[in-house]
């Protein structure tokens, strides 16, 4: 399957609209939008953590498998379900493929002992940063509700948010930055 942009600016979303993969027009806010942007906000943000100090070099073909996979979410999502052509949906044995990643990874890791403060190395980071978009484009998808959006969707994003945060486990050198409860008090 190929797509052919020819042309970035159509000049259709001028007042406000925009076009559904089954060509309804919807408003620029309507929740179905909010989902896939967000979706897009995440993709972006993966490509940040990939050009981030500290990505341990075993993860990059593995986000890079994911910033695919998210335009397979955002087709997914910006299509109503029903209708007779055949359409791109996310598939369980994505959603497999994040679980055996997440394994994979959380075999290696030390046991938790709290919960985890954000940082540790910019790549660590950033994975952080990755995951409480990805939180955001799951609750997004939520909201379009349960007819709306199909539920490998959301098992996708929320897998894909337990392995951003085992992978930001896993980017951080030395000492994991934990909360201390009331330390500062």
């Amino acid at each position: 399957m190929t797509v052919n942009l020819t042309r970035i600016y159509t000049r259709h979303g001028d007042r406000g609209e925009t076009h559904l993969g089954d060509m309804s027009r919807v408003p620029k806010t309507h929740p179905r939008i909010e989902a896939y942007g967000t979706i897009d906000e995440l993709n972006a943000h993966l490509g940040v953590a990939l050009t981030s100090a500290g990505m341990p070099e075993r993860y990059v073909p593995w986000l890079q498998h994911v910033q695919n996979d998210l335009f397979d979410v955002g087709a997914d999502v910006a299509v109503p379900h029903g209708g007779d052509r055949t359409r791109l949906r996310v598939t369980p044995e994505q959603t497999t493929w994040l679980e055996q990643r997440c394994d994979e990874v959380n075999a290696d890791l030390p046991k938790l002992r709290s919960f985890v403060i954000p940082g540790g190395t910019p790549a660590a980071a950033q994975l952080h940063v990755c995951r409480t978009v990805c939180r955001r484009a799951e609750r997004a998808a939520i909201a379009c509700g349960e007819d709306e959006v199909g539920e490998q969707v959301v098992r996708y994003l929320n897998r894909l948010s337990d392995l951003l945060f085992i992978l930001s486990r896993g980017a951080v050198e030395g000492d994991e930055p934990l909360w201390e409860p009331g330390r500062f008090r």
